[in-house]
């Protein structure tokens, strides 16, 4: 091999390692963004459950009885929380589309 052609394959190593660089780097933020859209969903339902919880334990609190309103508002802040967590998943599936 002589020297030009050495230079040559050097040249198009480096412009296929710049194309690939330039194609990891255009992948990388959709990657971040579905591991933002996921904890997005799980802080929701969390949130909706402890709220539950919350609204539950104060109300038995309040009223003096049994943990009856524990049980049916940690119930409903799931149900609040999966609900939550379903219209930011079309919302999503809306905007990707």
């Amino acid at each position: 091999m002589n020297e030009s052609s050495k230079k040559e394959y050097l040249d198009q190593l480096d412009r296929k390692i710049e194309e690939f660089k330039s194609k990891k780097k255009e992948n990388r933020p959709k990657r971040l963004k579905v591991q933002n859209d996921g904890w997005r969903m799980v802080i929701e339902l969390v949130t909706g459950m402890i709220l539950g919880v919350s609204l539950g334990m104060a109300l038995d609190y309040v009223v003096g009885s049994e943990p009856i309103f524990l049980i049916v508002f940690s119930l409903l802040g799931f149900m609040a929380g999966v609900k939550t967590m379903i219209a930011t998943a079309k919302k999503m599936n809306e905007t990707n589309n």
